[in-house]
């Protein structure tokens, strides 16, 4: 397959852009959106060459409507880009920062809809819920319903219902936005321990800079609109990594300063 500027082309593992590397999750070669509205027009990505490994961890920062969630959106099939390439080589889980989880349904129904919508027989089903209630560790809490959880519970049942789609790549836009400092730092915790035990490759979009830092492998930075890759940041100290630890604090600074380069040209905020 070649590359094509006026339509976009989005291939899967059954039918990849050629030479793609088998170690590569996902690729974007060349990817923008164009979002029409009558005679007006906001270019929201401009060609975006990125790739991902897999098992890689890449946190992606930038100002705000700089492009992030679209991106993501992208990734996951839910939008179409206007113009470029992208292959995913394996199937694609979504969390938000909202759990968006059905009040009327319990911890255990939450995460096990997804595999009912593939068909999944009922016993594998039940094995699987229960197993993901114990990654996450909640168990105990299946017959609980979303009112009766914490918000950082109701993130952790988002995120078994994300696995329960058996996702190879794992896109997560904000999922720790809305949370208290302390619950969001155990969170770190918990989802680093499931990204190494599961193995999955996870493209996380944050405006917590500091955040990015703890999580991720790489941090890629966005422009703003239209968002373009400006800069990449390999994060090689060790792990487990601590938020307040001087390592994560250094290179915050040194992401943040060049992400204020970036935005002060456009007057845009900038992320803590």
């Amino acid at each position: 397959m070649t590359a094509t500027v006026s339509a976009a082309v989005r291939t899967t593992t059954a039918d990849r852009v050629e030479g793609s590397s088998v170690d590569i999750a996902v690729e974007l070669r060349g990817l923008s959106k164009v979002y029409r509205s009558g005679r007006n027009q906001v270019q929201a990505l401009d060609r975006i060459d990125l790739g991902f490994p897999r098992h890689s961890f890449t946190c992606v920062v930038g100002a705000s409507g700089c492009g992030k969630s679209t991106l993501l959106s992208i990734i996951a099939g839910l939008d179409q880009p206007t113009a470029g390439e992208l292959s995913v080589n394996g199937t694609v889980g979504l969390m938000f920062q909202e759990s968006a989880l059905f009040p009327w349904l319990t911890a255990e129904q939450n995460i096990e809809l997804p595999m009912k919508l593939r068909r999944v027989p009922k016993a594998e089903r039940r094995t699987r819920v229960q197993q993901l209630l114990q990654l996450v560790r909640l168990e105990g809490f299946g017959s609980k319903r979303p009112h009766e959880l914490s918000g950082g519970m109701r993130q952790r049942v988002a995120l078994a219902r994300a696995l329960a789609q058996n996702a190879d790549v794992l896109l997560m836009d904000e999922p720790f936005g809305a949370l208290d400092a302390m619950t969001r730092d155990i969170l770190h915790h918990e989802l680093e321990r499931i990204w190494q035990q599961t193995g999955a490759t996870i493209i996380f979009v944050t405006h917590n800079v500091r955040e990015a830092v703890r999580l991720g492998d790489r941090i890629v930075l966005l422009s703003s609109r239209p968002g373009r890759v400006v800069d990449n940041f390999d994060v090689h100290f060790a792990r487990p990594r601590r938020i307040e630890s001087p390592e994560v604090g250094s290179l915050s600074i040194a992401v943040t300063s060049r992400l204020r380069q970036e935005v002060a040209r456009h007057g845009t905020d900038v992320p803590t």
